[in-house]
């Protein structure tokens, strides 16, 4: 079945390749356009369009096909073009004729919108919910660990002292930034733009207004020549939101890897969480934080494509904007998926005890150590040089005793003004 069915058959590799996967895609909005049926449903019968007995019937068929979703018992065969040309067979079996008044005054271009703004709202929700279960994580195990010394590095040289407490909260506050993105794309999107149709209203007299409430959308897309624009408008928004959260937990699998590597030795995890290898028996692979990295970067890559999809189109619905479905479903899943493991594995890190008088440390505290002298009174360039003399004469001591006080330091993380910026919705 096809909603555009016109009595005539298109050529079979045409719709193959016009189909695409949208039958498998589409089962993770099946439930969404239940939702959006069942508001468009009351609507119509508030104007009149559909009866108060065929409502009933359409309520207690569409609360069934709901029951079959979440049971995973829905399925979308071959002969159906998409999840929306499937409910609406569906109701018509088990409804009779209003099942075929169920598309009056909305297009297919209208349901797959409306239904992808509730998927999208609801999995931002969760997502954000995912985010803030990793941020406590990573706060509780700043407090942990705070008092534990480790090198600080850049350019990939030791530089100066940081500590576990700081790296764990670094990674924290940063998930702050990524929330705020989260937070402006489910704003974005919760926008009702059905009855936009296939993307200039309709000549029914529709209110727009109920559907809003009854999908519990905080406000209306007014414009339906901007609703139906939203379309990749969305998609790009959402894309830069997900790559944001994906380039924290990327660049923090990369910290992971380094430091479970020999050659650093400042954390490991039990055997379980890793994987070996095929012939070196010795091997403990940090396999979970590398495909974090990659499937992050991956994610990372879509706000391009997102772009590129949409870019310089015209107003108006094009088939091009089906392209944009897949990618973003598939990377809110892998999101999610993401976000799950890196908090169950980040709780069992073994952080490991450093002993920072190892002499590749030797000049970890060098700038404590000009601080110091700075102190007692000689100028900053003057105590640079002196400092820096002992070292190119291999006579520098370093003074680990130094204590940082500022604000987000060392030996001042302010954990609690990390935890009290998170947003409270």
């Amino acid at each position: 079945m096809k909603l555009w069915d016109k009595g005539f058959s298109i050529d079979k590799k045409i719709e193959l390749f016009t189909v695409g996967n949208d039958r498998e895609v589409d089962m993770h909005i099946a439930k969404y356009d239940v939702i959006a049926s069942l508001a468009h449903a009351k609507m119509l019968t508030s104007i009149g369009l559909i009866s108060e007995e065929e409502m009933k019937l359409v309520a207690i068929g569409l609360k069934d096909l709901a029951i079959e979703i979440e049971k995973g018992t829905f399925v979308i065969e071959d002969s159906f073009e998409d999840v929306h040309s499937k409910i609406e067979w569906e109701l018509t079996q088990k409804c009779g004729e209003v099942g075929k008044k169920i598309h009056t005054a909305r297009s297919r271009n209208d349901q797959v919108l409306v239904a992808l703004q509730l998927y999208y709202k609801e999995n931002l929700s969760i997502i954000n919910q995912q985010v803030k279960t990793l941020f406590d994580t990573l706060l509780q195990l700043a407090a942990t660990h705070q008092s534990k010394l480790i090198p600080g590095y850049t350019h990939l040289q030791v530089a100066m002292p940081s500590s576990f407490g700081l790296w764990f909260s670094a990674y924290a506050e940063l998930l702050i930034d990524d929330v705020y993105l989260l937070n402006a794309v489910s704003k974005i999107v919760d926008q009702n733009p059905l009855g936009s149709a296939a993307g200039y209203g309709s000549s029914f007299p529709i209110d727009r207004a109920m559907t809003t409430k009854e999908m519990d959308f905080s406000t209306l897309k007014f414009n339906v020549v901007a609703a139906q624009m939203s379309r990749g408008k969305s998609e790009r928004s959402l894309a830069a939101a997900l790559g944001s959260l994906c380039n924290t937990l990327a660049r923090f699998s990369m910290d992971i890897c380094l430091y479970m590597s020999q050659n650093f030795g400042f954390v490991t995890f039990p055997d379980e969480l890793t994987t070996g290898s095929s012939i070196m028996p010795h091997k403990k692979n940090p396999d979970v934080f590398e495909l974090i990295r990659g499937k992050c970067n991956k994610i990372q890559a879509l706000q391009t494509e997102m772009i590129l999809i949409t870019n310089n189109l015209p107003s108006g619905y094009h088939r091009d904007f089906q392209l944009l479905k897949e990618n973003s479903i598939n990377a809110i899943e892998d999101v999610k998926t993401i976000l799950d493991i890196f908090n169950f594995a980040i709780q069992q890190i073994i952080v490991k005890d450093i002993d920072l008088t190892d002499e590749k440390y030797q000049y970890l505290f060098t700038v404590d150590s000009i601080n110091n002298l700075v102190t007692e009174g000689m100028p900053f360039r003057e105590a640079y040089q002196k400092i820096g003399s002992q070292v190119q004469a291999g006579t520098y001591k370093a003074d680990l005793g130094k204590k940082h006080s500022h604000m987000g330091s060392i030996h001042n993380l302010g954990l609690e003004e990390i935890r009290n910026k998170f947003p409270k919705s």
